[in-house]
């Protein structure tokens, strides 16, 4: 990769220099792995999207433009896969599957485009929705929060001199590298970068990923970002995400296939996956339900990754889990990705260090980390909780519940309908911070 000077490019931003959709490879992988199943098994579900701002302090449309915003959303429905990036993923052959997808869905990305969007302001926040076609509504997650964080980051250092950009970018590099440090002496960590969505932009994302490269070496196992792995000649990184469970469960016609609904999309990717990519991901409708009914083959599975609570505590709960079906722990992977930063990474790494394999997915407090950097001692650039769930699925409401219970989405009747079925269990709320 070339190095940038990111202060003067901030300085100089326009439009055709850097558009924030730059490829529809600028996702993470697991939405390309999610998609070609999405695409084989169920080509006619139709499923919206829409945009959470979870901290509702920030008051999202008062701080970007709404036609900028148009501008970039547009813009993104022009870009199309290239020649180059389809043989790439054509090659690909990540996790020791000789190729991951196949050459028809090869042929159909080829014609692929972002469907429409909707948007509209509703007291200081953007409600933006993507309804259609799950093959395509999908896509629109990760570029619609890249969009809408890098614009916020763009509005905070609109007005600020040059010298005021390059001590910016001076502080936040060196902090990030003091976490480098850090993590350098941890001797067996496992880390990869899973900060696209909610990053301060693409130029400063890929410069994280630079350092993490140079910096921790083999341990840096890559990016969850296609077009950074493609680009730096990285693993792409990911497997699967709430949003299957969540489709599948509101696919249900009754509460005993509700129910099942979290094991039998794990089957459907088993499948699509001839026995690759066995990563669980277990608290869409809360971790202590899941195991609880787990399918005893699922402790054959390589590992979990925990998501929503924390860390030390759930790791517990899956060992525990692994011990009562016989499984020795030491031979099983967890992967912390939930609001990871060094703290909570150094004190997950030493907790578990020797009992069970760890790997950290570091998001948005590696690529959107600028908390204390703003010479102006502004709070602008402070990373906020920003997503983008399916909300409904053929006009039914689709559900999240979480550990916990600040990151649940969905009507709230169908919500105390799923905690009927699945229970309550272990979910605690906590801040939620990223």
């Amino acid at each position: 990769m070339t190095f940038i000077d990111i202060a003067t490019r901030t300085y100089n931003h326009n439009f055709r220099l850097d558009p924030i959709a730059r490829s529809l490879l600028d996702t993470d992988f697991y939405k390309l792995l999610m998609l070609q199943m999405i695409w084989k098994l169920h080509p006619e579900v139709e499923a919206t999207f829409s945009l959470i701002n979870r901290t509702k302090s920030v008051r999202l449309a008062e701080v970007i433009d709404e036609n900028e915003l148009r501008a970039q959303l547009d813009h993104a429905r022009t870009v199309r896969f290239t020649k180059k990036e389809l043989i790439w993923l054509a090659g690909n052959s990540s996790y020791g599957k000789t190729q991951m997808f196949s050459a028809e869905f090869i042929v159909w990305l080829a014609d692929f485009r972002l469907p429409d969007y909707e948007l509209r302001m509703n007291e200081g926040q953007f409600e933006l929705n993507f309804a259609g076609p799950w093959t395509h509504t999908t896509m629109w997650e990760i570029p619609a929060l890249a969009i809408i964080s890098e614009l916020r980051s763009r509005a905070a250092m609109r007005n600020k001199g040059r010298f005021a950009l390059d001590v910016l970018y001076a502080r936040a590099k060196a902090k990030l590298w003091q976490k480098v440090e850090r993590l350098h002496a941890l001797p067996d960590l496992i880390i990869s970068d899973f900060g696209t969505r909610r990053r301060h932009g693409f130029l400063w994302q890929r410069w994280c990923v630079e350092a993490l490269k140079e910096g921790l070496g083999n341990r840096f196992i890559g990016t969850s970002n296609v077009l950074l792995a493609m680009d730096a000649d990285l693993e792409a990184i990911g497997t699967n995400a709430h949003e299957l469970p969540m489709v599948e469960a509101a696919l249900a016609n009754n509460d005993a296939e509700l129910a099942e609904a979290p094991y039998r999309v794990l089957e459907q990717w088993r499948s699509q996956y001839a026995g690759n990519l066995l990563i669980a991901l277990p608290d869409t409708f809360g971790t202590a339900a899941f195991l609880h009914q787990a399918p005893d083959w699922l402790a054959g599975w390589t590992g979990f990754r925990p998501d929503s609570a924390p860390p030390i505590s759930a790791g517990e709960e899956i060992i525990a889990w692994w011990k009562e079906h016989g499984v020795d722990p030491r031979s099983k992977l967890l992967i912390f990705s939930d609001g990871m930063d060094i703290d909570s990474i150094e004190q997950a790494y030493h907790h578990f260090h020797g009992r069970v394999r760890t790997s950290f997915g570091w998001g948005t407090n590696l690529t959107n980390d600028f908390r204390g950097c703003d010479p102006d001692g502004m709070d602008g650039l402070d990373a906020i909780s920003l997503v983008c769930k399916a909300t409904s699925v053929n006009g039914r409401p689709a559900v999240k519940l979480s550990d916990n219970p600040d990151k649940a989405t969905g009507d709230s009747k169908e919500i105390e309908r799923y905690l009927r079925i699945f229970g309550g269990q272990g979910r605690i709320m906590h801040p939620v911070n990223v």
